[in-house]
């Protein structure tokens, strides 16, 4: 079976290779080791179950100890093999050469060609598969007999052979007659049994009886009795090999096959039930699993591959990927059955219902979809007894109370696996041995050691450990050619791409792939040294019949193009140009699928973008859109060869004489839209190179009639000059309302690239950079008089795109006739005044800039212009005061830990204690400063008079002098916090122990809060005071808040603040999600420590920061934290944010209902 595998001691312990082998010749040297630093063995067509034999005794580092322990002197050499006095031992030293190669030597995989010719075997022996059991077994023997009158001759011996003792008791005469067995293996019954430890059970510890017609013969009593017959293992081996028995007979059928049901086998097994001899501790009975042996397939053919752990961790082992595997509910009968079982109220149901239930559930039946793989349904129930019990006489099925969990713990630390498939290894999990269960893919050989097996310090990670000097040479010049073999290939081969003809057509002059889903390219890797001829005969080889002609190709965005043909075939790669990366096209030199192909720079084909107006039925039916974002164009990519001039596109366009084509130029006027230039009659002569044409660029076509009249009147209009077009733009709109809007006031208003509308004027058209295919809407509404302004506003944060309102007031009015307007138009919803509001500037970034502190000056005098931005913000603008000192009304607020809260008020020296609930959902009130969204019940009772020149720490010296605060006690003013108020808000913490008020910008009537702390604080200026609150698991509320004091100065990003808040809470950074509180909006804002935004200027990527844009983040600021670990729910909003949602839409609807999206069109003007 398994060739002339003992041929060698027939020979006198030499062989020379059988007939038949074919030596190839050096090719292309072998690819060093991959990540996890492991060789694998390549297969030789059949060998994958040598492959995964020779691994695992590779890694047991015992059996590779004492093979490498036999020197020379025992075993001989090689050199001498063919030498007929000289006795060499051809198979063990073929297999020390092969361990060297697989630990010390630097490629990707070794070959076992020499080991399988010293096994006698041919080519068809290599390509045939065998048992992996067998040859264990016929391996060992073979090994065994090699060694004979060697110091190694017994060491299979002292490592796996066992023995078993069978007994017989007579249950007349108590006669035991007992018979020793010795063992390599273990062979284990697979059917019928749902484990290891079973079938171990069934083998030592259960009896089996003679009685009724099968009675015994006892030598003592001389005649036929009753007996028992048990076996027990009398000697244990240092490492356990166990055969499974997957492959049986079906006399039915008469028929082999294979058994796939669930198997399992414990990664740690104790053996003391077993055995004779108990009374030793139980670490000489215990044993763990180091390698598994995989069949996937059938029982007539199939693949091997092994599990295996690295017990002296020569392997670089890192967490595997992560798999995609089938969804468990339509792929795995075990936990589809055990759903559908858990749905009922029982937990149990019929067995013909739950073939129905099956059927109801994956739109298949049991035999349709899982009979042919696990066997019957009742076999399968039976199979999974550890899950499922049947009752009823197995007419009813039930689960366990109890079932095994399906989650796996984690891989034990130092647990290292690998899976060795022939020459690739990867690393797995442990708990990836036990999908190895059951299945066509499934455990065939399981191997165990003991756990007194210790290993010394230095085989660990040591690849070198006692193997012998000889060999470690051979590996080191071995590693040395392949490094001089992988040099010059690295500096003398390239890399090409081969495109064959058959694959191509050509259209609009560039060659594209007749099919997408076939694959466009053959990379090919030549050397550059080797002539354009020998390139020439390896193409006609495998890939090309009839004439070749070798084209440099590339591949552009229009197609791949030609350019010079390779035609002396005597020049080497290197002296023709071609570099790594060359495409070549490979053809017949004159046409591709019957078209004719230009070739060379001057025909080099561009990809133009042809963008057409679509109007009426078309723009309804879907057409493109243009490069505003509206409708009204189609696009269309076609490519064209860049000889071809533009009258010989405007007919491939079929398009007649009299149509224009326009040129988009990028960077035009008018409000950022793009300009078109139209070319002139003379330029339908010139080539597209000429034109100066590039790939992307658009190309408008304006045909001479349209189907909508007012279409074309338009077009006339932009046919004139645009030097005595002077169209007053109120004309134009009351032009389009006659057909569109009757008897409505409207005005045409230009849109910019970001769909903003821009204000509407009474420009000419000139002046207002009105150009060809200039986005307009049309709105209703007058346009602005000379004396009059045009003005965008928004309520608390800067206005976003489509989302701001918009104003016209006179350029007379002043700031607060403007505020005054926003209420009387019900800008702002549920207040009855303008007071507690205030209007600030958007500034050039687009960001709420400064107050306008004088609200009696006029919009001219602050030189507000068209177009201008306004932001409505709470709060009250502070009194003008001109002198040195300046009166604060301040509040006071105990340390955090206490409920109760200090307040002081301007009409005098009272203070009270009332509970602060701190919610970002109480109802606003007037009298209520908040903290970010929360709620602060303080009442001022008291004001200080200080200089403006005066430091904060005699502020808060100060503030103590107050007869309100008289009882509180404070050690010194560090234990005070000073926070400043704007509109009923807690915005700020005052920093800085010695800066004056005026840098702190504490002006006179400025409110602010001291609040008692129960430590001394010290802020710097990035330090930021965060409200941090917990989500409850399972509920959409929060725990009570904490303060936390977060240091920004070094690293602002999410990261820092998600690593702050889990060394607070005893948590994973990985476990946390974070979310800012929006009290405009009544939001959540998700913060991600993975987004990053690249600077223009010094082209590297930074970190998000938390203290700019988006965020800003403040002091007071909410922050919402969720524990994944043990909370599903991303979802930070609450039942209290939705009901603010909810009411302030409705408000919106009632008060801005006038602000709706204007209808928009597009002229061609």
């Amino acid at each position: 079976m398994f060739g002339s595998l003992f041929e060698e001691e027939e020979e006198g312990f030499s062989l020379a290779p059988s007939g038949g082998r074919v030596v190839k010749r050096e090719g292309e040297p072998p690819p060093p080791r991959g990540r996890v630093n492991l060789s694998g063995i390549k297969n030789q067509g059949g060998t994958c179950y040598l492959n995964s034999l020779l691994q695992t005794l590779l890694f047991t580092p015992e059996f590779r100890e004492e093979l490498f322990s036999l020197g020379p002197k025992e075993l001989g050499c090689l050199e001498d093999k063919d030498k007929p006095e000289a006795k060499v031992r051809v198979i063990p030293l073929e297999l020390q050469r092969l361990f060297a190669r697989l630990l010390l030597v630097d490629q990707q995989s070794a070959s076992t060609g020499d080991l399988t010719d010293s096994f006698g075997w041919n080519n068809s022996e290599e390509s045939r598969q065998h048992d992996v059991q067998e040859l264990n077994r016929i391996l060992f023997s073979a090994l065994e007999h090699s060694l004979v009158d060697t110091s190694g001759s017994a060491f299979i011996q002292h490592l796996y052979h066992g023995t078993t003792v069978n007994s017989i008791r007579c249950k007349e005469c108590g006669n035991i007659s007992q018979r020793q067995e010795d063992f390599l293996d273990l062979t284990v019954c697979v059917r019928g049994v749902c484990g290891l430890e079973g079938a171990l059970w069934d083998m030592f510890v259960e009896e089996e009886m003679f009685e009724g017609s099968n009675l015994y013969r006892c030598g003592q009593c001389d005649q036929l009795v009753t007996a028992a017959k048990s076996a027990k293992l009398r000697k244990l081996p240092p490492f356990l090999t166990v055969s499974l028995l997957r492959f049986n007979f079906d006399f039915a059928r008469c028929e082999r096959y294979k058994e796939t049901g669930r198997y399992t086998f414990p990664l740690t097994i104790n053996l003391r039930p077993f055995c004779e001899q108990t009374e030793d501790e139980d670490s000489e009975y215990s044993y763990e699993l180091f390698s598994v042996i995989i069949h996937k397939g059938g029982c007539y053919g199939g693949h091997y591959h092994v599990y295996i752990k690295d017990m002296d961790h020569l392997g670089l082992w890192e967490p595997p990927e992560v798999r995609v595997y089938p969804e468990p509910e339509k792929d795995d009968p075990l936990s589809v059955l055990s759903s559908i079982i858990t749905q009922e109220e029982s937990r149990s149901m019929l067995l013909d219902q739950l073939g129905q239930r099956l059927m109801d559930k994956i739109g298949s039946s049991w035999s349709k979809k899982y009979r042919k793989l696990h066997g019957p349904i009742g076999k399968f129930l039976q199979n999974h007894s550890d899950v499922f019990v049947l009752v009823n006489n197995g007419t009813r099925v039930a689960l366990k109370a109890n079932p095994p969990s399906p989650v796996t713990q984690p891989s034990s630390p130092g647990s290292h696996w690998f899976d060795l498939n022939d020459s690739t290894v990867t690393s797995i999990h442990e708990r990836d041995v036990e999908k190895m269960y059951q299945g066509k893919e499934s455990a065939y050989m399981l191997f165990y050691r003991k756990t007194l097996l210790r290993r010394p310090s230095g085989a660990l990670r040591n690849p070198g450990y006692k193997v012998p000097p000889h060999l470690l040479e051979m590996a080191e010049e071995e590693n040395r050619r392949l490094q001089q073999r992988r040099y010059s290939r690295a500096n003398n081969s390239v890399e090409l791409r081969l495109h064959l003809a058959p694959r191509y057509r050509l259209e609009n002059g560039a060659l594209k792939p007749i099919s997408i889903e076939q694959k466009e390219a053959t990379n090919l890797t030549f050397d550059l040294r080797r002539t354009v001829g020998d390139l020439r005969m390896i193409i006609y080889q495998n890939l090309w019949d009839g004439d070749m002609a070798l084209t440099v190709a590339k591949s552009l965005p229009a197609g791949l193009h030609l350019y010079n043909t390779l035609t002396d075939d005597e020049v080497s790669l290197y002296s023709a140009g071609i570099l790594t990366g060359t495409d070549l096209f490979v053809w017949n030199g004159r046409e591709v699928c019957g078209a004719t192909v230009q070739t060379g720079a001057e025909w080099e084909p561009m990809l133009l973008t042809v963008v057409r107006p679509s109007l009426g039925e078309e723009e309804e039916d879907g057409g493109g859109e243009g490069e505003e974002g509206g409708s009204g164009l189609s696009k269309e990519s076609r490519g064209f060869a860049g000889r071809v001039t533009l009258g010989e596109v405007r007919e491939a366009l079929g398009e007649p004489q009299e149509s224009l084509l326009c040129q988009e130029k990028r960077g035009g006027e008018g409000g950022g839209a793009s300009g078109w230039r139209v070319f002139p009659p003379g330029d339908m002569q010139r080539t597209l190179k000429e034109l100066a044409l590039k790939d992307g660029d658009a190309l408008l076509v304006l045909e001479p009639q349209t189907q909508d009249s007012r279409w074309a009147a338009w077009c006339a209009c932009a046919r004139q000059s645009a030097s005595i077009i002077m169209v007053d733009m109120c004309l134009l709109s009351l032009h389009w309302c006659v057909y569109l809007c009757p008897g409505v006031a409207c005005c045409l208003r230009q849109v910019d690239r970001t769909g903003k509308l821009l204000p509407p004027g009474t420009l000419s058209v000139r002046d207002a950079g009105v150009r060809l295919m200039t986005s307009l809407s049309l709105c209703p509404g007058t346009a602005p008089k000379d004396t009059q302004l045009f003005l965008y506003f928004s309520v608390g944060t800067a206005p976003s795109s489509g989302l701001e309102g918009e104003i016209i007031v006179e350029r007379s009015s002043t700031v607060k006739q403007v505020g005054n307007d926003c209420v009387s138009f019900g800008l702002l919803v549920g207040l009855s005044g303008w007071d507690g509001w205030h209007l600030r500037r958007l500034d050039w970034c687009e960001e709420v800039g400064e107050a306008l502190m004088d609200e009696e000056a006029s919009l001219s005098e602050l030189k507000m212009s068209h177009g201008d931005a306004l932001v409505i913000t709470e709060g009250r603008l502070p009194p003008k005061v001109h002198s040195t000192s300046c009166p604060l009304p301040v509040l006071f607020q105990p340390h955090s830990l206490s409920t109760d809260t200090y307040s002081l008020s301007h009409s005098g020296c009272m203070w009270s204690r009332e509970p602060i609930p701190w919610s970002p959902w109480k109802q606003r009130s007037t009298a209520q400063p908040r903290v970010g969204g929360a709620m602060v019940e303080l009442r001022t009772v008291g004001q200080v008079e200080i200089s403006e020149e005066a430091t904060l720490e005699e502020l808060k010296t100060q503030v103590l002098t107050l007869p309100a605060l008289q009882y509180v006690c404070v050690p010194t003013p560090a234990f005070l916090r000073v926070w400043q108020l704007e509109g009923q808000r807690l915005t700020r913490i005052l920093r800085g122990q010695q800066h004056t008020l005026r840098k702190l910008k504490l002006c006179s009537g400025v409110e602010f809060c001291v609040q008692q702390l129960l430590r001394e604080e010290d802020l710097g200026p990035k330090e930021v005071l965060l409200r941090v609150q917990m989500g409850v698991p399972g509920e959409r509320g929060y725990y009570p808040p904490e303060d936390l004091v977060w240091d920004a100065s070094r690293d602002p990003s999410p990261r820092s603040l998600r690593s702050a808040l889990a060394s607070t809470y005893g948590l994973s950074p990985d476990s946390l999600l974070l979310a800012m509180h929006q009290p405009h909006t009544h939001t959540w804002e998700t913060f991600s420590n993975w987004s990053q935004q690249v600077s223009k200027r010094k082209k590297k990527k930074k970190a998000e920061s938390l203290l700019g844009a988006p965020f800003h983040l403040k002091d007071g600021d909410i922050i919402g934290v969720k524990n994944l670990l043990i909370d599903n729910n991303r979802d930070f909003s609450t039942q209290q944010d939705e009901q603010r949602l909810r009411e302030e839409k409705e408000q919106r609807r009632k008060g801005w209902g006038f602000l709706k999206y204007p209808m928009r069109l597009r002229s061609q003007c």
